[in-house]
């Protein structure tokens, strides 16, 4: 979409008053190394600006209506995390309490029913507020709520149960990855999984390990640090950019809401904001609130809903690029 506008820029004669640098990179899914993070750290010239305009924002479509245009200002930050349980194991034919796939599925589950402490950050309340104004009934009053100090505790655990939601709201930690045993014959030595943590800016990954230490409460079991993402601020809403998007998302469909958000997976924005490049995730490409298949079977993308963004962007370019 952004090489066709550069083509359709030049065709239409548009003459911006700033530059327009498109930077395709590669790797966002595999950690960035040969992507991003290389032409940062090798070319930075090339894609020093004063803002930047990324994936990771899209509109919401409810009953196949457009509800409201994400703009993506922040993101959770990556960390992965390992727990193992070992054991001196043996011969199945003489099983013992003590046994490393259970003790891992202890603690997987002591996990499962742990949440993060809410907390609740700049972008998100600005984020919740619009929300509440395009929704009705008891979901409005509790996205209200959420703006309220103390939250009261009925409204949060009914967000909580929107996967959506509860991420937005804590930081959260999930099993993703499972190992254990040798041989079908034998009690296992050995048991791993690995802990998927996606962190609310401002958190620190050694913070996260001592509370899942606690969490798992094994002194037997090991739970270490693998690594993730460099933690990230987020970009300002400055009314260039906002009202930028705002102004062409009204002219395309009169009175829709724009709504600042907290992305919870991982694009190159967060490394484009570390490298002081404000970054704003936006892209006019609409998606069923209710059908998400991100990562997921069958993930696809309305024919309209790709035009649409095509004509978007073209407009959010421009008024970005003039006086």
């Amino acid at each position: 979409i952004f090489l066709a506008n550069l083509i359709r820029y030049k065709r239409d004669g548009v003459q911006p008053n700033r530059d327009i640098v498109v930077a395709l990179t590669s790797d966002e899914e595999g950690g960035s190394s040969n992507g991003i993070y290389w032409l940062l750290d090798n070319q930075p010239g090339l894609i020093r600006s004063a803002l930047a305009i990324n994936e990771g924002g899209y509109g919401l479509l409810q009953d196949g209506e457009p509800l409201a245009v994400s703009v993506q200002v922040a993101e959770k930050i990556f960390a992965s995390f390992r727990v193992t349980a070992r054991n001196p194991g043996g011969h199945s034919s003489l099983p013992r309490e003590d046994n490393a796939i259970y003790d891992l599925a202890e603690a997987l589950l002591r996990i499962r029913d742990f949440k993060f402490p809410v907390q609740i950050n700049d972008v998100m309340r600005v984020s919740f507020q619009r929300q509440a104004e395009i929704n009705s009934g008891q979901r409005a009053i509790d996205l209200r709520a959420l703006l309220e100090s103390p939250i009261p505790q009925e409204a949060l655990n009914r967000l909580s149960q929107e996967a959506a939601i509860n991420a937005q709201l804590r930081t959260t930690a999930v099993a993703t990855l499972l190992e254990g045993g040798h041989a079908s014959n034998a009690l296992p030595q050995s048991a791993q999984a690995v802990v998927n943590v996606r962190m609310l800016p401002g958190s620190d990954p050694q913070d996260v390990l001592r509370t899942l230490t606690e969490v798992v409460a094994n002194p037997e079991l090991e739970v270490e640090y693998l690594g993730g993402g460099r933690l990230s601020d987020a970009s300002p809403l400055t009314e260039e950019v906002l009202g930028a998007i705002e102004t062409v998302t009204n002219s395309k469909w009169p009175g829709l809401t724009v709504l600042p958000t907290m992305s919870t997976g991982a694009t190159d924005g967060a490394k484009m904001r570390n490298a002081g490049i404000p970054t704003y995730g936006v892209s006019g490409l609409f998606v069923d609130r209710n059908d998400m298949r991100i990562h997921g079977q069958d993930e696809r993308l309305l024919k309209k809903s790709l035009y649409d963004s095509y004509d978007f962007l073209y407009q959010l370019g421009v008024e970005l690029s003039s006086d």
